[in-house]
């Protein structure tokens, strides 16, 4: 039974040749008969020459949908001037009628709903039987008629729910091109935080390095243990720097995340007092101190505040000229996290901040705006009164999930 369905289904055609067959033997046993038929001419050439095509209906029916309905209408017109009256043969009005609802065109199955509804009526005044009253023959054309409608409401339903599927299938193809979109711009958003994370990196540690190398080569002859000293933090922070940027880097190679934040660092608040600590080794005096109530920040917010103050440092070591100090106030409020750091050097043209960074490759002030905003937060950064620089952001706080 399975294979007899995979042939139907594999060759819709051949199945059509097949009953177009049947009904063509079907037809010929009836014209044979030796049986009277009451009404209708009993030529049987002029029969079997309307029924051979009715026929060639049914084996064509799905190759040419349109042609074969409009040789069904002249084949029908045909058997009501030529007097032939109803054979087996006329199944296939109801078989094209069901064909081009199903699959035909518009116009097409429009004319074949008006034209099955028309053949009844127009049939049993053709050979309508004089004995019955008028009751019964309208009884007979409505009951004539039922299977043409029945026919075409079959078949418009199939098709109606053919493009319903197809539309399922559209959207779905749609949903699966929109995932895919989404997944590119969320790996590019992904690949622009790491570029971010990376950018604070090296500049921090670098930065600390290079201070740490040039007071080396000051003391070297001097001071040598201090020198010692210096070149040890030197190394330390060199594989510091190493280790986060093989982490994050990995992440940009193999495109993939693992679990627990294995490659990619998440400094949180309570390392900014590590991070100043370690400004204050590489001789840059900070001021830190924390007011309020600390508590839980969701870790998008940890992370921003502690590249903010990272980056802010960093820039003061560069820029600040050699007797610069810092200070970095982390303020709780009820609804948001306030930061505040500040320098006294000399500071850089506050056009380079504003174009876009300190490296002069697009970071800097730029990154920071981007890191509060993702956040929902508003930062200011600009010269300070009396020398030096100033950056001042609020993160809103929010319950962590």
């Amino acid at each position: 039974m399975q294979r007899l369905y995979d042939f139907i289904r594999r060759h819709p055609t051949g199945v059509d040749f097949f009953w177009a067959l049947v009904v063509l033997g079907i037809s010929v046993v009836s014209v044979v008969s030796p049986q009277p038929r009451g009404y209708g001419t009993d030529s049987t050439a002029l029969i079997l020459s309307l029924t051979v095509p009715l026929c060639a209906v049914i084996a064509l029916r799905q190759r040419l949908p349109e042609k074969m309905l409009l040789l069904a209408v002249g084949l029908g017109v045909a058997q009501l001037a030529l007097d032939v009256a109803t054979v087996p043969a006329d199944f296939a009005f109801l078989v094209i009628v069901y064909t081009v609802a199903a699959k035909g065109a518009r116009w097409a199955s429009r004319t074949a709903l008006v034209t099955g509804l028309c053949a009844s009526p127009v049939a049993q005044l053709r050979w309508s039987d004089g004995d019955l009253g008028i009751g019964a023959n309208i009884a007979i054309t409505v009951f004539q008629g039922v299977p043409f409608a029945l026919a075409w409401v079959l078949g418009d339903s199939v098709r109606t729910r053919r493009a319903y599927f197809a539309q399922l299938e559209e959207r779905a193809a749609r949903l699966e091109k929109e995932r895919e979109a989404q997944a590119k711009v969320a790996v590019a958003a992904e690949r622009a935080r790491i570029a971010r994370e990376l950018h604070d990196v090296v500049a921090h540690n670098v930065s600390v390095m290079v201070v740490q190398a040039d007071g080396a080569a000051y003391v070297l002859d001097a001071a040598p243990d201090q020198a010692k000293k210096a070149l040890e933090t030197i190394s330390s922070t060199g594989r510091q720097a190493l280790a986060e940027m093989r982490r994050l880097l990995g992440v940009l190679r193999t495109g993939e995340h693992q679990e627990a934040g294995e490659y990619v660092p998440q400094p949180d608040v309570q390392q900014i007092e590590e991070l100043v600590e370690e400004c204050r080794g590489s001789g840059l005096p900070v001021d830190f101190k924390v007011e309020g109530t600390p508590r839980q920040l969701p870790s998008g917010v940890e992370l921003t505040a502690y590249r903010i103050v990272q980056e802010a440092l960093t820039n003061t070591r560069k820029h600040g000229g050699p007797n610069a100090g810092a200070s970095v106030r982390l303020v709780y409020f009820d609804d948001g996290l306030g930061l505040l750091i500040e320098d006294d050097g000399k500071g850089a043209p506050h056009e380079l901040y504003e174009e876009g960074g300190y490296d002069g490759q697009g970071h800097g002030l730029i990154g920071m705006r981007e890191r509060v905003g993702m956040v929902g937060g508003t930062l200011d950064a600009g010269p300070r009164p009396g020398g030096g620089f100033r950056i001042s952001a609020l993160l809103p706080l929010k319950p962590a999930h």
